[in-house]
């Protein structure tokens, strides 16, 4: 999957929520205005199906997330895995210092 794909995932994300929305305030104005039945019934389950296919593509383009989320947990791991390299060199070098001053003194005395 690609970032296309992540992008058509929030397309149809948005699109459910728009269409939860405009039912909602559709069932709402219903509350206050008559409307004909035949009408009610047609944008209700219109906006219903609208729904209903946002969804459904949404969770069709879902699998997106995932492998981004793989991608990002990936690159956390390369950066632990550096950090880890570098702490251990910089013991190394700390270790060889604390030789070079022992061995220093020994010297001295």
């Amino acid at each position: 999957m690609t970032s296309k794909d992540r992008r058509k995932y929030e397309w149809y994300r948005h699109h459910a929520w728009a269409g939860l929305a405009l039912l909602s305030i559709f069932l709402a104005l219903r509350y206050f205005i008559s409307f004909p039945d035949w009408f009610s019934l047609a944008v209700v389950f219109s906006l219903i199906f609208y729904v209903l296919i946002a969804l459904a593509f949404t969770y069709k383009y879902s699998s997106a997330l995932s492998e981004e989320q793989q991608m990002l947990q990936s690159e956390e791991m390369e950066k632990e895995k550096i950090r880890a390299k570098l702490e251990k060199e910089r013991l190394k070098l700390e270790k060889k210092k604390l030789k070079a001053q022992l061995k220093a003194e020994k010297k001295k005395k």
